[in-house]
């Protein structure tokens, strides 16, 4: 039994690193994987394992990102603090660039954190994230339709500036109140739509999850408590694992898929889903 409840967790940490860097809603895979596979563990564990399982997501991101995300060092130090002593290993750039992604988290964390409980209550239910599923779809072809052809104004992370960050980061906010609408799926549209180019917005969506996800994850440890049996922390450290690994190839796939193609074949993706949502749950209601 519990080798087979580990089995689970290697397939909810698959799905978790594939979905939670594509733009299609990892909350939308994973209510579809647990009515189809369902961990033999209490319903307050199972709430605490779909979050925490990011942490081995957000890694990844932090492993393949590093160089570009840690401040400190004189290696490729572009515009040291100082040129000599301590602070001439302070990489400046790279502290500008976590001033942007604090100011694109505030609203997310903010309002968040605050009305957490009330948008679970409120929200997460398999009709509100079929609809974001297929809303933001939607939007992801026309956005592409309207911009094929045009070059974005800015092409790279460091040209995107404090007030792009906080548009950025309300955009955030709206994937913290609606499951499904995918928050690397939110903040990409954002980006895209203010004239940030695809590679920078994905690129820049990977460095938002940082905090984000790591304070989410850490919140819901917290809630739930320390109080493992041994199976249930083999599941948890089997689904984090996992997503670390898988996170890591999707995100180096990703990046070099969108300097050639745009982000279309998500949103039909999205559509797609959330339509086989909507069917699936409404199947099973008459059923």
């Amino acid at each position: 039994m519990e080798l087979m409840e580990i089995l689970k967790a290697v397939l909810f940490g698959i799905v978790e690193g594939i979905t939670e860097w594509l733009p299609i809603s990892s909350t939308g895979h994973m209510i579809l994987l647990n009515e189809f596979v369902k961990l033999d563990v209490s319903e307050a564990f199972f709430r605490m394992f779909e979050v925490v399982i990011q942490l081995g997501a957000i890694l990844a991101v932090v492993v393949v990102f590093w160089h570009k995300i840690w401040p400190f060092g004189r290696k490729n130090n572009q515009a040291p603090l100082a040129g000599r002593g301590p602070l001439s290993f302070v990489k400046m750039d790279i502290i500008h660039l976590w001033i942007k992604i604090i100011i694109a988290c505030i609203p997310a964390a903010v309002i968040g954190l605050a009305f957490n409980d009330t948008f679970e209550a409120m929200f997460y239910n398999y009709e509100t994230v079929a609809i974001a599923l297929i809303v933001f779809g939607i939007a992801f072809i026309i956005i592409e339709n309207k911009h094929k052809g045009r070059r974005s104004r800015v092409q790279s992370v460091a040209q995107i500036s404090y007030q792009m960050c906080l548009m950025i980061g309300i955009f955030q906010l709206i994937a913290a109140i609606f499951p499904g609408t995918s928050r690397s799926g939110a903040t990409i549209v954002g980006a895209l739509l203010i004239g940030v180019s695809r590679v920078a917005a994905a690129e820049f969506t990977f460095y938002l999850a940082i905090p984000v996800m790591f304070g989410a994850s850490l919140l819901k440890i917290l809630q739930f408590g320390f109080d493992f049996t041994a199976t249930e922390a083999v599941i948890l450290l089997t689904g984090m694992a996992v997503a670390f690994v898988v996170s890591i190839i999707v995100i180096k796939f990703l990046m070099n898929y969108i300097k050639k193609h745009d982000f279309k074949v998500f949103g039909w993706y999205r559509i797609v889903l959330g339509i086989l949502v909507l069917v699936f749950f409404a199947a099973k209601a008459m059923f």
